[in-house]
């Protein structure tokens, strides 16, 4: 990605203090002299009249901030070869020595991918949070403190679903910083935050701007889009920084940037604390993955035509389009129809904010829906729990030669339907994910979808398509679910 120039983002901060500060001057004069009388229908400025005044800065945020905020190495090194240090294969592929196989120590023939990021100490124990893609499919982390100290980290947890992942620091000396949590309910759009990460690999960098917008959902960086917008610079390489307020709190994580040229152009997108904070907590009461309250309905957008046919003024909530029996949303008495306004008094505009809204409010106790019905509003209390695991999963990973080599299935349940963001009857295979460059992936199978039949036959379990797969065949008739429609495609042995 091309390297974006810093400058014209400093020339925008300065001169508009060094045009205030060359203004002051000679009003500072004319006071002096004689009481300055402001003309007629202009009004008052204040002058600055002591040094403090002059000399605001946002340096004391910066320096509470900054130590916990770090840089994360990670690497997946092919068994082929050993690792060399995450820090120096960066200086090697950015300094030099590109071409060869082996270099600063490496092994010849050493295959490894590389990832740089930021991230946030949130616990004194070295608990760091980061963005998950900055550790996907990466099994070494270090982290480099601001005072340059480097540790080896393991990684705790991972969630794909919002994108942010734990690590833990071994073995640290000491001297860790966490940073405090804000309240990133509160945020204002207009209020002053400031990036903090490693923006190109530069070194750790403070950027100022304000929020620009809240409640963002089609960004499409995670399964819950909820962010913050921000005009402060961030770049490749803050990704797991931290979004911090003017008390030096973590308000967000940044995680996303609206570029056509790969660096800022004043639209990026940060994780809210609150959502931060949740995965943090999982993480700290020792579970390596995190679950959320299951509903059992699905829900969609509301469009003018159904605001309109439904008596709104404009389109807000969300439609709940489906249910499933013995859910919690089904023993509330939601009904196919009902339109969701508010979850525990918080508004929810799509299905996206809704999502966010449910997925916070943990694994106990219930959640209040303010819905609409026909002409009437009510409120509705909906049971927090997570979605049952029905049947067991048994995990099958393809290797034999077949349209689903380097694919991973599942046996549905509402645990998994939850996981996959899917719906799924009550019996049959899900494919959970798929190998890049796979056969798999050739053939077009997708993550989310259904195996409804192999040649004919009919697949209800994973012990069924292992069984039907289990002989090389020269064609292949594969009938998939996809979104509710099904589609039967020819494959090649």
């Amino acid at each position: 990605m091309p390297r974006t120039s810093l400058m014209p983002r400093t020339l925008l901060l300065l001169v508009p203090l060094l045009t205030a500060t060359l203004a002051a001057a000679p009003a500072t004069a004319q006071m002096m002299k004689s009481p300055a009388v402001p003309e007629p229908g202009t009004p008052d400025k204040v002058v600055p009249l002591a040094k403090g005044q002059v000399q605001l800065s946002f340096a004391p945020v910066v320096k509470r901030a900054a130590p916990s905020v770090v840089n994360v190495y990670a690497s997946h090194v092919d068994t082929r070869g050993q690792s060399r240090s995450a820090m120096d294969e960066f200086m090697r592929r950015f300094f030099g020595d590109n071409g060869g196989g082996r270099g600063r120590g490496g092994a010849p023939g050493e295959r490894a991918q590389k990832s740089l990021g930021s991230g946030v100490i949130v616990d004194e124990s070295g608990l760091v949070i980061t963005n998950n893609h900055v550790i996907e499919n990466m099994n070494e982390v270090r982290i480099a403190l601001a005072d340059r100290r480097e540790f080896e980290a393991t990684i705790v947890l991972r969630d794909p679903r919002t994108d942010l992942a734990v690590v833990k620091i071994k073995s640290p000396s000491g001297g860790l910083i966490p940073m405090a949590f804000g309240d990133s309910e509160s945020l204002e759009v207009g209020d002053f935050v400031m990036a903090i990460g490693n923006p190109f690999g530069v070194g750790q960098t403070v950027t100022q701007g304000i929020v620009s917008a809240l409640a963002r959902t089609q960004v499409g960086s995670s399964d819950y889009q909820f962010f913050i917008q921000t005009d402060a610079a961030i770049n490749p390489g803050n990704s797991g920084g931290a979004l911090v307020n003017l008390q030096g709190q973590l308000v967000g994580i940044n995680t996303a940037i609206y570029s056509q040229s790969g660096g800022s152009h004043g639209i990026g997108f940060a994780i809210p604390a609150s959502m931060v904070r949740a995965v943090v907590e999982t993480a700290k009461g020792g579970a390596t993955a995190v679950r959320r309250p299951w509903l059992g309905a699905r829900v969609q957008s509301v469009t003018p035509d159904i605001a309109e046919s439904m008596g709104l003024d404009h389109p807000t909530g969300v439609l709940v389009a489906s249910l499933q029996a013995k859910s919690p949303a089904e023993e509330a008495g939601l009904k196919r129809g009902d339109l969701i306004l508010t979850v525990d008094g918080k508004s929810v505009d799509d299905p996206e904010a809704f999502g966010y809204r449910f997925a916070l409010k943990g694994l106990s106790g219930q959640t209040q829906f303010g819905i609409l019905r026909g002409t009437g509003r009510s409120t509705v209390s909906v049971k927090l729990s997570p979605a049952p695991e029905t049947r067991p999963r048994e995990t099958l990973k393809v290797r034999t030669r077949s349209p689903f080599l380097g694919a991973t299935l599942m046996n549905t349940s509402p645990a998994v339907a939850e996981e996959l963001q899917a719906d799924f009857p009550a019996d049959g295979v899900a494919v959970a994910s798929v190998d890049e460059g796979s056969i798999a992936a050739r053939a077009g199978l997708q993550k989310g979808d259904m195996i409804v039949a192999i040649n004919g036959l009919p697949v209800a379990t994973t012990k069924d398509l292992e069984r039907i797969t289990r002989n090389s065949l020269n064609m292949w008739e594969v009938s998939i679910n996809r979104g509710g429609e099904v589609m039967t495609s020819m494959f090649g042995g």
